[in-house]
Parts: structure tokens; sequence; C-alpha cells
């Protein structure tokens, strides 16, 4: 198994259309029962299930069980704090107060140039 800092040394993903839970586990290293228990914990994880509940994984999946890998394994989240990262990446990432009064501050100033622009009446 890969050290928790070698992801980029994970093999290169196949052009295939499905892969087994097997074939994901050697493609991120990770053992399928982590792969099984990140789909509780993550919602953006849901593979296809088919005859007798086995697992079909698609290309986003595994791309997206990588991303899960990088932030648990090597920039050391908590599952918490993953799902809530993977939840700001796919959704809409809260701006910070800082940004937001850099904005509103932009906003005022191009607001004045408009009025010395504008022709007076």
């Amino acid at each position: 198994m890969l050290e928790p800092t070698h992801n980029n040394e994970l093999p290169a993903i196949p052009g295939k259309r499905y892969f087994t839970i097997g074939e994901v586990s050697e493609l991120c290293a990770v053992k399928p029962h982590v792969l099984r228990y990140w789909e509780q914990e993550f919602p953006q994880l849901k593979p296809v299930k088919r005859r007798g509940n086995r697992r079909y994984y698609q290309r986003d999946d595994v791309l997206t069980i990588r991303q899960i890998r990088d932030l648990l394994y090597d920039q050391g989240y908590t599952i918490g704090g993953a799902r809530q990262r993977m939840t700001d990446e796919n959704g809409k990432s809260p701006v910070s107060n800082d940004l937001m009064a850099v904005i509103k501050e932009t906003i005022k100033e191009l607001e004045d140039v408009l009025k010395v622009l504008s022709p007076s009446k």
C-alpha cells in the first residue's frame, strides 16, 4: 500500500466506463471496506448498484475518491472537515467577510466613477 504522502503515485485511470470496488480499491490505494464507509459519509459518492447490490464506480467516482483520499490522508482533514470541504467546493463556496468588504468597496468606487462620467442633468 502507498504511503499517505504518495497520492501522486497512484496508477492512471483506465478508459473504462465502470469499475468494480476491487479495481477502485487498487486505483485509489484504499481498501474496499473504507470505500463502503466513505459512501455513507460523503453524499457526492454514489456508485451505481446492480445485480446483488454490486457496486460499479464511474470515472467521476474514482476522481472523487482520490480527492477524498487526498483531503484525509495527505492534507490531514477529519471526515467532517473533508465532507465540509467537498460540499464547499461542489456547492457555492461561502465568501469571506474580508472579500465581501472589498467587493462592496469596489462597487461603491465604480458607482462614484460612473457619477463623474455621467452627463449632468
